[in-house]
């Protein structure tokens, strides 16, 4: 075979070769992996304490903290302006229950808070008319056996979680970079939630 003709059956290979790892990336993202979704409940014993985190950043950041001597109030932190009420969610409520369905995954916390989570490659865009408006804006894609999540709440700060399921899909380990605007420095926390089993049916 002339070196020519040798050359572009190479590149034919390597393209049909590339489009082949494309398509197999879509595949994974449409078809998420179901050990994910169902009813979790927080296990406080193997999570970490988010008011002792955000206590922690504080302090490093300079701010005066009130100690607590005796005992302190629960969720103590959680609270402020309505544009960083996502970070209240996902690193306080209790209970979080994961779908999927017509290319964005539906988070729901306590309250019945929803948060969708797009995996179609949209993007937020906003108009200066439209800053009022602004919502919270998640997105998410796969890496192996792990849902990757960005947040982008309303203040102009950012989250990163990471979701692994464990312990032979009884648990789930989420591992958060929560960076609200305003922060000098980002709060790490994890947290880990129990299976709770769905209700049988008649």
């Amino acid at each position: 075979m002339p070196q020519s003709s040798l050359i572009k059956a190479e590149i034919r290979y390597f393209m049909a070769f590339f489009l082949c790892l494309g398509f197999l990336s879509a595949q994974a993202q449409e078809n998420p992996s179901p050990a994910h979704f169902g009813h979790w409940i927080i296990n406080t014993e193997l999570s970490d304490n988010t008011d002792k985190k955000v206590e922690r950043v504080l302090r490093d950041m300079g701010e005066k903290v009130s100690r607590c001597w005796l005992r302190c109030e629960e969720d103590r932190f959680r609270g402020g302006p309505a544009e960083q009420e996502l970070y209240d969610r996902i690193s306080y409520d209790k209970t979080l229950t994961m779908e999927y369905g017509d290319g964005q995954y539906l988070f729901t916390y306590d309250d019945n808070y929803q948060r969708p989570v797009y995996t179609d490659g949209r993007s937020r865009s906003v108009s200066l008319t439209g800053l009022d408006t602004v919502k919270d804006f998640s997105f998410a894609h796969w890496e192996g056996t792990a849902l990757l999540v960005e947040a982008r709440p309303r203040d102009g700060g950012f989250a990163n979680e990471t979701y692994r399921i464990t312990d032979a899909g009884n648990r789930l380990r989420v591992e958060m970079y929560i960076h609200p605007e305003g922060f000098s420095e980002a709060i790490e926390l994890v947290r880990v939630y129990d299976r709770v089993a769905d209700k049988p049916t008649d």
